[in-house]
């Protein structure tokens, strides 16, 4: 039966609830009353409590001092919480110390009685995984003192190589295991819920060697049953199999279908999806260690394509890269005209081009951050508060690598994505100073055209030269001669302090036809000639 513990400082309640529950049914057994949180404490000290039922206003202790002490010093202990109406928003807060229910006063037996059988409920599927978590810790210890663990540890060392292959070959034919077919293969199996794409704490890391335990039993029974070749731990949470014999398309496919069974296998009894890398054919043991490699390698994929994984390296066809120019051209495109749909149809084909060329983390993580960038640098050409722009952009570039998956990282980049156009719609909804802003991205992506003209860029526009001049001048402070001047110095200022280019080169570099009106021109906008200013930089 389960230990209730009810704390309620009116005694007409306790007495209620006490005499209104039929607790034998529900193989529950009301071991105490107190009527504040003190009481309670010293109850829960000295006995065994699996449930407590408390109100929250008490004297001396109130309920939620008591919750927290129980979170903190009996966290197995489910806690049922009463409130009275105006307590009840407070009450939702004590979240944090893993309150079961929230009850609203009055309780009726009935709302009691259902309550008390969920947390029954509970405590019912507990019990049976700590029967299930000890069963494995017993066959665990049982494992450990076999043989199969001086198997284990002479295969892993067999291929990864950690001493002389053939003490190793030695060690394993006094075991009963030779080495002497044509070709060999090694799968590595990794279970996802204690990898890299979840946080791991402690009681996951044990829970996961016996998790292995199971794994492990599961792939050695197979690949027995198919005389394919030999499983073995490696460490306490991966399994490996070293596949034997010739090397065929019907071996192969033989390989596939015993990694497949075991994969569904363990989900069936354990209820975790594991992701399986296939690495490619070797001739002999001493080469174990490069087709090992190549199977942990695959199992590094999992954060591009996700759990549940089974990739074989022979089959891997590409040249792991991609590129994104077009792309990110036609997307700052659509960005800036505000197509929404195609921004994400772009955003898509992106995501399943990354996908395709099976690239590893790091340069997913770069492609992605190309697109962050030009999305950005988009948003910053468009709005008045570039400042803004790059530090949220440089936060977005830092979460994208720290995401545990691929996935993760595309949803964070779309919803940046997204946030850009929320961030435009003042701007959108403002044609004139849209028209200004699409006015001075052109400029900075035209300004070595000697050709470009106001009326150049009002065909662009689509808008008529004098509209456009009173649009112009109200945004920018500035007539359209006068910004496209401007940038060109910028621009030339920059070839003059980081090149070595001449003058008529640098001239030609930005937009001039004529040198000696560069030269002209740059003096009456900066004070000095082009061959002053670089010599005074350049130094």
């Amino acid at each position: 039966m389960y230990k209730i513990l009810l704390v309620d400082d009116e005694i007409l309640v306790r007495d209620a609830i006490r005499e209104n529950i039929d607790w034998k049914s529900l193989d529950c057994e009301l071991v105490g009353d107190c009527e504040n949180g003190r009481q309670a404490v010293e109850f829960v000290q000295s006995h065994k409590v699996d449930v407590v039922l408390t109100d929250i206003c008490m004297p001396y202790m109130d309920g939620m001092e008591l919750s927290e002490f129980l979170h903190d010093n009996y966290p197995d202990i489910l806690i049922v919480i009463f409130s009275g109406f105006g307590e009840f928003e407070y009450a939702k807060k004590a979240i944090r110390y893993n309150v079961s229910e929230y009850m609203l006063k009055p309780v009726t037996a009935m709302e009691l009685t259902k309550v008390l059988r969920n947390m029954k409920e509970k405590l019912d599927s507990r019990k049976k995984e700590q029967k299930k978590m000890e069963s494995l810790s017993q066959t665990s210890k049982d494992y450990h003192k076999n043989v199969d663990v001086i198997r284990s540890k002479a295969l892993e060392t067999l291929v990864n190589c950690t001493r002389d292959v053939q003490v190793s070959l030695l060690e394993l034919k006094k075991l009963g295991i030779s080495f002497d077919c044509s070709s060999y293969r090694v799968a590595v199996f990794d279970m996802d819920t204690y990898s890299e794409m979840y946080q791991v704490d402690m009681h996951k890391q044990q829970e996961s060697a016996l998790m292995s335990f199971v794994l492990f039993n599961i792939g050695n029974e197979i690949v027995a049953r198919e005389n394919a070749g030999v499983a073995y731990q490696e460490g306490s949470n991966r399994v490996c199999i070293i596949f034997t014999g010739c090397r065929s398309r019907e071996f192969g496919d033989k390989i596939h279908s015993i990694c497949q069974e075991i994969q569904q296998k363990v989900k069936e009894v354990i209820g975790i999806e594991t992701s399986i890398g296939i690495g490619s054919w070797v001739r002999s043991p001493q080469e174990l260690v490069y087709s090992y490699k190549l199977a942990e390698k695959a199992i590094g994929y999992r954060y591009l394509l996700g759990g549940s994984l089974l990739l074989d390296m022979e089959e891997k066809k590409t040249d792991n890269s991609i590129n994104l120019i077009k792309s990110l051209e036609t997307l700052t495109e659509e960005i800036k005209v505000g197509n929404r749909q195609k921004v994400t149809e772009i955003l898509e084909q992106i995501e399943h081009e990354i996908k395709g060329a099976l690239v590893e983390k790091s340069y997913a993580c770069i492609y992605l951050q190309q697109v962050i960038r030009a999305i950005g640098n988009t948003c910053q050409s468009l709005s008045d508060d570039p400042e803004k722009i790059i530090a949220q952009r440089e936060k977005l570039l830092k979460e994208v690598s720290q995401a545990k998956t691929f996935d993760k990282a595309v949803t964070l980049v779309k919803e940046y994505a997204e946030g850009v156009f929320e961030s435009l719609q003042d701007l959108n909804s403002s044609s004139g100073q849209r028209q200004g802003m699409m006015a001075m991205d052109y400029i900075r992506k035209n300004y070595m055209d000697p050709d470009l003209s106001l009326n150049s860029i009002c065909s662009y526009l689509n808008i008529s030269t004098s509209y456009f001049s009173t649009i112009f001048k109200e945004m920018t402070g500035e007539t359209f001669i006068e910004s496209l001047t401007r940038i060109r110095m910028e621009k030339a200022k920059e070839l003059l302090e980081n090149t070595t280019l001449k003058n008529y080169e640098i001239a030609e570099k930005v937009g001039f036809s004529d040198p000696h009106y560069f030269g002209i021109s740059f003096k009456k906008m900066t004070g000095k000639t082009p061959t002053e200013y670089a010599r005074e930089k350049r130094r």
